[in-house]
């Protein structure tokens, strides 16, 4: 295994940046997911790494050894592509010897190895089977068997979840995981899915217009984004622009005061993102909260998710925000109702000023 480090690289196409002076150090052994929209320059990093696209400028190492120049063939990292590009030709157990084959190894060492690798993402039973025969969950684990058989230092992973239904899509981010830990394989995950990249990455290194907005752990970049796209992108549904005051509050368009976590930069132009499951609803307006933040809202609409209930309200001076709840249990309390004036309250440090 290998750690992997890109020195400020760049990828452009004529007068376009794909990917603009990225700079990023993975540690061996960890999991790392590249998160962003289409077109942030996501894959065509993950593909600059794995040598299927040049590099324009600066330095990609693998182990300390310069890679940059260097064919696909000769970096010893296992790929899974988004569409499992499997031959159809060939059985699930001739698709996983491929890579082997292509390295001269020996018959014996190469069934041996090809047994272990479709044991590990239990598919030992249907090594005879071709592709079209299986589910496309199945088609994933033999993807990852083939990527894994070589004993790669790096594995890639380009959107590999994204053409299963959510169901598998679980299960499978599960077994991606228990088995990028087992073997402790360092591994780079592309996905523009943000419970993907949450769930199953060490640190998320969220991308946008070719550039790193935000490289953190999952917490952090959910709990604490650094900037307005980062809060967009990652479902804060609640960005008000405002201005710092005088004595370290933060006002609202509306006129509101808030508290904020401190320190506020005087003059800054900022926005106050706050996520919607992180504000309470206490059942009837101006009700006590010992909470810093306190709003008395009408509730403009419900809408039930399962689970939750997003709630719209909107203040007097017709500030809209919202609001997640826990759905009532069955035989429990109703839920709030549409018209019902409540009071929405949170404390300072539950949300987060960022850039504009």
């Amino acid at each position: 295994m290998s750690d992997v480090v890109l020195q400020s690289v760049v990828k452009r196409y004529e007068a376009m940046v794909a990917v603009d002076h990225v700079s990023l150090a993975i540690k061996e052994g960890e999991l790392v997911a590249l998160l962003g929209p289409s077109g942030c320059g996501k894959t065509t990093t993950l593909r600059m790494i794995g040598g299927f696209i040049p590099v324009t400028e600066g330095r990609i190492l693998v182990g300390g050894r310069d890679v940059t120049a260097l064919p696909p063939f000769k970096r010893n990292m296992g790929f899974g592509f988004q569409n499992y590009a499997l031959f159809p030709h060939m059985s699930v157990a001739e698709n996983v010897a491929f890579g082997l084959e292509m390295r001269k190894v020996a018959k014996a060492e190469r069934e041996a190895r090809v047994k272990a690798a479709l044991d590990r993402v239990r598919l030992g039973h249907l090594a005879a089977r071709l592709p079209k025969q299986l589910s496309g969950g199945q088609q994933q684990r033999v993807a990852l068997a083939r990527a894994l058989v070589i004993e790669p230092d790096v594995l890639l992973l380009d959107e590999p979840l994204s053409n299963l239904d959510a169901q598998l899509r679980a299960e499978m981010k599960d077994e991606i995981r228990e088995i990028q830990r087992s073997l402790g394989i360092t591994t780079i995950f592309v996905t523009h899915d943000q419970d993907e990249a949450l769930s199953v990455a060490d640190r998320v290194v969220v991308m946008q217009a070719g550039r790193i907005e935000q490289d953190g752990t999952p917490d952090t970049v959910f709990e604490t984004p650094r900037s307005h796209f980062v809060a967009q992108f990652m479902g804060v549904t609640n960005l008000f622009k405002g201005e710092t005051t005088a004595d370290g509050r933060f006002r609202l368009g509306g006129g509101e005061v808030i508290a904020v976590p401190p320190p506020p930069v005087p003059g800054a132009a900022l926005a106050f993102a706050l996520r919607p499951e992180r504000i309470a609803l206490d059942s009837v307006a101006g009700e006590a909260s010992e909470a810093a933040n306190r709003l008395d809202v009408e509730i403009e609409a419900a809408t039930y998710r399962g689970l939750v209930i997003d709630y719209r309200l909107k203040t007097a001076t017709g500030l809209t925000l919202i609001a997640r709840q826990p759905a009532p249990a069955v035989g429990g309390p109703p839920a709030l109702q549409k018209g019902q004036r409540v009071t929405a309250h949170w404390q300072a440090q539950a949300g987060v000023l960022v850039p504009v």
